[in-house]
């Protein structure tokens, strides 16, 4: 049985791309959509048995998304709520996740990562799902986040096989001495893709990067470690460096 999916985003034409998007896929569909808040809690509080995910956008006309969010929970409607949004201030992130958000997911997204989310968080039974911990969530935003500003594009390879490495390092500094022989491979294996093809991917990504990217915030990220006016830094310096950063960055949140 397909997995049964509601839009929320008064974006018509972000909608209707999601629709044209899941209209052929084997797993999941798009049974619901609305353009507010108050249109869609109206659908979730008499439907919600007929949904299985909600991707939920936040700022919306009429009624935003967190009194979507609110009324689920003072009705304590049990709801598998992907947040996709543009919108990534800090502290708005940690309340929102307060209301038992599965997942969060940065506008713009790349639609395969986003059916994977889908399937991540209504494969997994309500109780004992711990996908995202607030401090994961974060984490994961931090991450789109400077590489977003560092001039990534979310559609290149290069940009998820990045990403998955400095949360990967993140979660286990360990692995700092083992980039090529520990690291790429498992990357690869997740992407089945070759350890080459991740190192390649990865190459290319921080020399768009640089071709592209805020110059200050490079600055700040790898002034200390590479002189960035003679050298790109390495696939191993860029990954390890962001993932530095992140750790001080989360220890001032908590």
């Amino acid at each position: 049985m397909k997995k049964r999916l509601m839009v929320v985003d008064d974006n018509k034409a972000m909608v209707e791309m999601l629709k044209e998007y899941f209209k052929t896929n084997k797993e999941i569909e798009i049974k619901k959509e609305a353009y507010n808040g108050e249109e869609a809690w109206e659908i979730i509080k008499e439907q919600y048995k007929e949904i299985d995910a909600i991707l939920l956008d936040l700022i919306m006309p009429i009624k935003d998304g967190i009194y979507v969010l609110e009324q689920i929970k003072e009705n304590k409607i049990p709801a598998n709520v992907i947040v996709v949004t543009s919108y990534n201030e800090q502290e708005t992130i940690r309340n929102i996740s307060e209301y038992g958000v599965r997942y969060f997911v940065l506008k713009p997204f790349d639609l395969k990562e986003l059916e994977k989310r889908i399937l991540e968080v209504t494969n997994v039974k309500q109780k004992e799902n711990k996908i995202l911990s607030l401090s994961n969530n974060n984490t994961q935003i931090m991450i789109s986040k400077i590489l977003h500003e560092l001039g990534i594009p979310s559609h290149i390879k290069g940009y998820q096989y990045i990403r998955d490495a400095i949360n990967m390092v993140y979660d286990n500094p360990a692995l700092i001495g083992g980039i090529t022989k520990e690291l790429y491979p498992e990357i690869g294996i997740k992407y089945d893709t070759s350890v080459t093809r991740v190192e390649r991917a990865i190459r290319h990504a921080i020399e768009v990067s640089w071709n592209r990217g805020d110059w200050d915030l490079m600055e700040e990220i790898f002034g200390h470690s590479v002189d960035i006016d003679k050298a790109k830094p390495t696939n191993s310096e860029f990954i390890v460096t962001i993932a530095d950063k992140l750790r001080l960055e989360m220890l001032k949140i908590r």
